[in-house]
């Protein structure tokens, strides 16, 4: 489970950024989840709540947005969505000669702070 090892990550950037801005608590937090980053949200969501125990973000409200699989098909010459990260098979021409342009990461979209 690399999830609590994102959160982990996650939980120093966002206390780097409460401290710089001498704020005393994180209230909500927005991730946005790249479409191959293989991360399961409810796993994140629980593993989010046990890195912030007696933290600044802790109770902290938790927003997750999850990144749709973009490509660009050399075949086709045209961006395409994935209906899985699974399949990367372009829908339109069938080639497998994609580029993927969808993240893979984690990424904190937004804090809100007090």
């Amino acid at each position: 489970m690399h999830e609590i090892t994102l959160c982990q990550q996650a939980l120093e950037l966002i206390e780097q950024q409460v401290a710089q801005s001498n704020a005393k608590r994180v209230t909500q937090v927005w991730f946005k989840i790249g479409a191959f980053a293989c991360v399961e949200s409810s796993a994140l969501q629980f593993c989010f709540e046990l890195v912030c125990r007696d933290t600044v973000a802790e109770g902290c409200e938790l927003h997750l947005e999850q990144q749709q699989a973009e490509c660009w098909c050399r075949q086709c010459q045209q961006f395409i969505k994935l209906l899985t990260h699974r399949v990367r098979l372009c829908p339109k021409c069938n080639s497998h000669n994609l580029h993927i342009v969808a993240d893979d990461g984690l990424q904190i979209m937004r804090l809100e702070i007090e």
